[in-house]
């Protein structure tokens, strides 16, 4: 046999079992376990039953763990406690730093409903009055990321306030009783602040930045299992559909799952953008100026290519 002859033979032998151990690791699946926060697509996803009724017929259950921020999910990811979840732009950066296992799958850009928060009654008048101040916000996850670049864009320096590090359900109390001077946060705790907590919306982030979230899978999973994976974004695709064309719907949705209350989902909802689709070469772009920033200020201990991790299906 000739050497171009057995080279073909030999790739045309790897991919053949390549895609036999990806059939099988499909086959091996009984259940998929999906991170979720109190907000977006996958809430509506999972109020729909779309995933639950997209795997029945192949003997699939859905595992879905709430949690109450980025961070951690991307933690229990990384440990395969999870295998898709949606975050902000942020926690997959400080994930891949640290050598996650994880890949980005599907992006969404975020239109509107987050931002940075003050009381009413503040003296704080714009991103410039920040300085001194304590701002509130989850490390690691989108509001740091909006934090920085307001910062930035009002010529002040992280340096120049006192960040305080809480989860979302801590920094509400805290917003409300004055432990913090400012908040950043999404909705629907933006919301909630916004109309239970006497917030006043400093600035909100589509001023600031663009920015978006993203659909991430564990790199294990979507390597053995690229054609569910592939599945599961479908399905987080036409939800989002569906959820563009109906706002009320959506916020009926978001109250049942959450329990927050339907006047606070209604605000969330109707100034929620939904669409899912690829992560683009300008969305790679937005977030890797997001990573280097990071680094700049020493915020994640080494440079990180974005690109490396972004999940393309070679499985049908």
């Amino acid at each position: 046999m000739k050497r171009r002859e057995f080279l073909q033979l030999s790739l045309v032998t790897a991919a053949a079992a390549a895609l036999s151990r990806g059939a099988q690791a499909q086959a091996d699946t009984k259940e998929i376990r999906i991170g979720y926060q109190k907000n977006g697509v996958l809430v509506i996803t999972r109020q729909r039953e779309a995933l639950e009724n997209h795997f029945k017929p192949q003997g699939i259950s859905v595992k879905w763990v709430e949690f109450s921020s980025g961070p951690p999910m991307m933690e229990a990811m990384n440990v395969g406690s999870v295998d898709y979840g949606a975050v902000g732009d942020s926690p997959p950066i400080f994930a891949q730093a640290a050598g996650a296992a994880i890949v980005y799958a599907a992006a969404q850009p975020i239109i509107n409903g987050s931002g940075i928060l003050v009381p009413q009654n503040s003296a704080i008048k714009d991103i410039a009055d920040l300085k001194g101040k304590r701002v509130g916000f989850t490390k690691g996850s989108s509001a740091h990321n909006v934090v920085i670049q307001a910062l930035e864009k009002a010529g002040l320096t992280y340096d120049d306030i006192t960040p305080v590090y809480l989860t979302p359900p801590d920094a509400g109390p805290a917003f409300a009783n004055g432990g913090i001077d400012a908040w950043a946060i999404w909705d629907p705790y933006f919301a909630i602040a916004e109309t239970k907590q006497n917030g006043r919306i400093l600035v909100k982030t589509r001023d600031i930045t663009k920015t978006n979230s993203f659909y991430i899978a564990n790199r294990d999973f979507a390597n053995r299992r690229g054609a569910l994976l592939q599945q599961i974004v479908d399905v987080t695709t036409s939800s989002a559909k569906w959820a563009e064309a109906h706002p009320d719907e959506v916020a009926k949705s978001l109250a049942a799952v959450t329990g927050v209350p339907l006047d606070i989902q209604a605000i969330a909802a109707k100034r929620a953008g939904f669409s899912v689709g690829p992560v683009t070469d300008d969305i790679i772009a937005t977030q890797q100026g997001v990573a280097d920033r990071f680094f700049k200020l020493g915020l994640i201990p080494k440079q990180i290519a974005i690109r490396d991790i972004v999940w393309r299906n070679t499985q049908t």
